[in-house]
């Protein structure tokens, strides 16, 4: 089995007395979609700008496509891609210009960076475009040309910080199909969302609480530790109503408000699921039906615990 392909042990970064990131170890595989969530302030991209060689460790250690972070940036850069949450692109320059103009940034000139502009217009599904302007085009488009421009130089890694923040849904969506396409091909896809719904491709997911790693495990893994036991979504004109209804119930778990709804969660053992399903059934003007367990609510009960320990409870 190959060497993973991000390192990371201990790695610590304050600014003063403000501890940003504080002790954070875990690994990424090649070709792997590693998913790196938590709230604003959380320390997500303070270690995104660590990885990539703009910021120096207060302390631990880290590898990223075999160079170590802090002392080999030169070759680092040549070996990562990196899109911030704020496009970085020149808006007064035609698709084909700003791929140039970055291309060359990244040493590309004559047929070397003539096939890499062609093979990525053809990944974005640009090529038709090349020649317009970038300002003119919708926001989607812009962030598939920004994710274009990291890839010219066909990193090992790429690290996408909020890739789809203000985006509209069917972009996002044609954004991530081109994210699975590219760790198929064996890149390695370093990312950080506020879109639960998207978290849901990562292969492993790792959540960040006030600059610590507090959960790292694959989707379903991390529903199963932090929101176990059975979900039922309640709907109706008087939701204040579902709390008191349940509160006594054996084996109740949590009454959280979900959207529109509230979700009821507590123990699948016999007492409790009669217990809740008898007490919501006696309330007037509510619907109650099965929910599943979404990557959302796997957030709020890290956020809320916050401890690094997994919350109690039988499933």
């Amino acid at each position: 089995m190959s060497a993973p392909v991000i390192e990371v042990a201990a790695l610590r970064r304050t600014f003063g007395r403000f501890v940003a990131v504080d002790d954070v170890s875990f690994t990424v595989e090649e070709g792997e979609i590693f998913g790196y969530l938590g709230a604003n302030g959380a320390g997500k991209s303070t270690t995104i700008r660590m990885l990539c060689g703009l910021l120096a460790p207060s302390g631990g250690r880290a590898t990223v496509a075999g160079c170590a972070v802090g002392k080999e940036s030169f070759a680092l850069r040549s070996r990562i891609g990196y899109m911030s949450q704020r496009f970085s692109l020149y808006l007064d320059l035609t698709v084909e210009a700003n791929i140039d103009f970055f291309g060359g940034a990244y040493g590309l000139i004559g047929r070397a960076l003539a096939r890499r502009r062609d093979a990525v217009l053809d990944l974005i599904e640009l090529g038709d475009a090349r020649r317009v302007l970038t300002g003119d085009l919708p926001g989607g488009l812009r962030q598939r040309l920004a994710l274009a421009t990291a890839l010219l130089h066909e990193p090992r890694v790429v690290f996408l910080d909020e890739p789809t923040a203000g985006v509209d849904p069917g972009s996002r969506r044609a954004f991530w199909r081109l994210i699975r396409e590219l760790a198929r091909g064996g890149t390695t896809v370093f990312v950080t969302t506020h879109y639960m719904d998207e978290a849901e491709y990562c292969g492993r997911i790792g959540l960040m609480v006030a600059g610590r790693l507090v959960a790292l495990d694959v989707p379903r893994a991390l529903k199963r530790t932090w929101v176990p036991g059975r979900v039922l979504a309640v709907r109706g004109r008087d939701l204040a109503a579902v709390r008191t209804a349940v509160t006594d119930c054996p084996g109740l778990l949590a009454v959280e408000p979900f959207g529109a709804t509230v979700h009821v969660r507590f123990s699948t053992e016999t007492p409790s699921c009669e217990a809740v399903t008898a007490a919501l059934a006696a309330l007037e003007g509510v619907t109650v039906e099965s929910a599943d367990v979404s990557l959302e609510d796997v957030f709020l009960a890290v956020v809320t615990n916050g401890s690094g320990a997994a919350p109690m409870g039988k499933g």
